[in-house]
């Protein structure tokens, strides 16, 4: 997705585990291919009811307040019960329906349920080996987000639920910091990296009132002016910021307490950075790993061989526009221009910070002006830029895109860290306003929850490499569109798409080929103009993330390529708003999925 982390993303993930369909959705199928058709479809949407209702957190972030006063299950009995059923769910679904009797778009919904619960099961077996806290994120900067960002405040039940949630984070961190004692006695032990930057976002949450003096901490403030909108007497709402306040100090606090603890007692454990290659049974973890963030069955040294292919081609196009600018120094003499010199930078105050929201904003809306040019359908849905919250920029990425509610009641939001406007480039912003907002992300994840008679599991999850390839394909086409102009922000989006690049070989060289964090490091700053920090934050980021960051170019590439086919294929019937529409019509799919649809499309569009 986003240069970011998420998955702080917090994209909720492609839920096909599921319970048994209540008795409703279990009538006989009817005769008639559209009544098969339609039981599949009440079939599966049962199924992800199901199993959204095993996810309290997951219900808030789609914007409903079923289990709004409980937080997820962390232990691993959780993830046992989520696979037991995903088994149960798929042996049902198959007994039922047969993939021949139904339509096409059912079908592929049939394949796409059927896979994945195939890949969870191949991939289960690693679970263990995915560290819960790290430079990614953790429980100690997720709950706050839950909680500041989905959680409305409407009602005095709405209120209380909300400081159950503040209770609940007591039982969260125990659970987790139970994961992270059981990984280390089994030798799996994150990277030294973690540790400092994630026991400091975490301080910074339980900094100022009511657990120390001063101003409000911002979850109490969060609390404090969500109920100060509602309509209730002055002595409920002094009883709700009592019971908060006592909520944050007591358990809340405790749970923070014993996540410190736990950093402190495992940190003198890691003896350094290492790859996937250095867990038990890590080369196989790595390639299961590769197959779920590209869907394809390309190797490591496949994709490292791409990635030093795309960087060398890419490297090229910014020859050319070095010397249409007129400077005479080394390609790496330019990239260290572009990263040092002042009129590229903004200033590293608030004022600064608002300049650059502004300029987003300027970006989006310029691309939202010409869109119908080139896209069918725009999303219904709003979409907002917004800076990164003080208390995470420490563990957020450099940029992120969060989805819209289910309900459409809360917009679309692409959030950017400006934690330090000294290491944030002017020539990138245009690039990155169109890879996490319109015509990227927003285009393609808002659109998608709009989507009508696809199943639910298929309009709220998706597949890395179809949606990052996505966000990425989007970058070159702000330039078509016209949205970027100036050759310094042309500059920009291919110091994005270096990047990604750059990012095919740095993960296959740390999880593969045992590169180091320095090596990682001093291969990245050779071959682009991103800053220090961001290039430290985003090699931390994949060593923590296997195989994640290999499926921004690998899908972008595919998109890129079935787009050239279309246009020779169909000449002067080509329409670029025919081909995006046959791209994003059906929602995330796996690249094989979406090169037969766009072939469908020629095909279609031929006659």
């Amino acid at each position: 997705m986003s240069m970011r982390r998420t998955l702080a993303l917090m994209l909720l993930p492609l839920l096909p585990v599921v319970a048994a369909v209540p008795a409703a959705a279990q009538a006989p199928v009817a005769a008639q291919p559209g009544a098969k058709d339609a039981a599949l479809l009440q079939f599966l949407d049962a199924a992800f009811d199901a199993q959204l209702a095993l996810s309290p957190e997951s219900q808030t972030h789609l914007g409903f307040k079923t289990n709004y006063d409980k937080l997820d299950d962390y232990t691993d009995a959780a993830n046992v019960r989520r696979r037991d059923l995903a088994e149960q769910q798929l042996k049902e679904m198959r007994a039922r329906f047969k993939p021949e009797q139904l339509g096409e778009s059912a079908r592929v919904s049939y394949r796409l349920f059927e896979h994945q619960v195939e890949r969870d099961r191949e991939s289960f077996r690693f679970r263990n080996l995915r560290f819960p806290v790290s430079t990614n994120g953790s429980p100690a900067g997720a709950i706050p987000v839950l909680l500041i960002n989905n959680h409305k405040v409407d009602s005095v039940a709405d209120a209380q639920a909300y400081i159950a949630r503040l209770r609940e984070t007591e039982r969260v961190m125990r659970e987790v910091t139970a994961t992270m004692r059981k990984q280390a006695a089994a030798g799996i032990i994150p990277n030294k990296v973690n540790f400092a930057p994630a026991r400091a976002d975490a301080r910074k949450v339980v900094t100022g009132a009511p657990f120390d003096g001063g101003a409000d901490s911002t979850v109490m403030a969060d609390f404090r002016k969500k109920v100060a909108a509602l309509d209730a007497p002055a002595a409920t709402k002094q009883k709700l910021l009592s019971d908060a306040s006592a909520a944050l100090t007591g358990p809340f606090k405790r749970g923070y307490d014993m996540l410190f603890v736990a950093l402190d007692e495992i940190e003198p454990l890691s003896k350094g950075n290492f790859g996937a290659w250095n867990l038990p049974d890590g080369a196989a973890y790595y390639n299961d790993r590769l197959k779920g963030s590209t869907t394809t069955s390309l190797t490591a040294d496949q994709i490292h061989d791409i990635g030093l292919q795309q960087v060398a081609a890419i490297r090229q196009e910014m020859e050319a526009i070095k010397k249409q600018v007129g400077f005479t120094g080394t390609l790496e003499e330019f990239f260290n221009h572009i990263r040092t010199d002042p009129k590229f930078k903004y200033p590293n105050t608030d004022a600064g910070r608002e300049q650059y929201l502004a300029d987003a904003r300027k970006i989006i809306a310029s691309v939202m002006e010409v869109a119908p040019r080139y896209f069918r359908v725009l999303p219904k849905a709003p979409l907002e830029v917004r800076a990164v919250e003080k208390w995470r920029e420490g563990t957020a990425s450099t940029a992120f895109y969060n989805p819209p509610s289910a309900d459409g009641s809360r917009p679309g939001i692409y959030y950017v860290n400006l934690v330090d406007m000294n290491q944030t480039q002017k020539v990138q912003v245009a690039g990155i306003s169109v890879h996490e907002g319109a015509p990227g992300h927003h285009f393609q994840i808002a659109r998608q929850q709009e989507l009508t008679g696809l199943p639910k599991f298929r309009k709220f999850g998706g597949f890395g490499a179809y949606m990052e390839g996505w966000g990425l394909y989007t970058e070159r086409l702000g330039d078509e569109m016209g949205v970027i102009t100036d050759p310094y922000d042309r500059f920009g989006m291919l110091s994005l798409q270096v990047w990604r690049a750059i990012r095919l070989v740095l993960d296959t060289g740390i999880h593969s080929k045992r590169w180091t964090r320095e090596q990682a490091i001093a291969y990245f700053k050779a071959n682009s103009s991103v800053s220090d920090t961001d290039i430290a934050r985003e090699v931390d980021r994949y060593f923590n993330w296997p195989g994640q960051a290999t499926s921004y170019m690998v899908g972008q590439l595919k998109i890129a390529e079935l787009r050239r086919k279309a246009e020779r294929e169909l000449g002067d019937k080509f329409d670029i708003r025919d081909f995006h529409e046959a791209v994003l019509s059906q929602g995330a799919l796996p690249l094989d999925l979406l090169e037969a649809q766009v072939n469908a499309y020629i095909a279609a569009a031929r006659t």
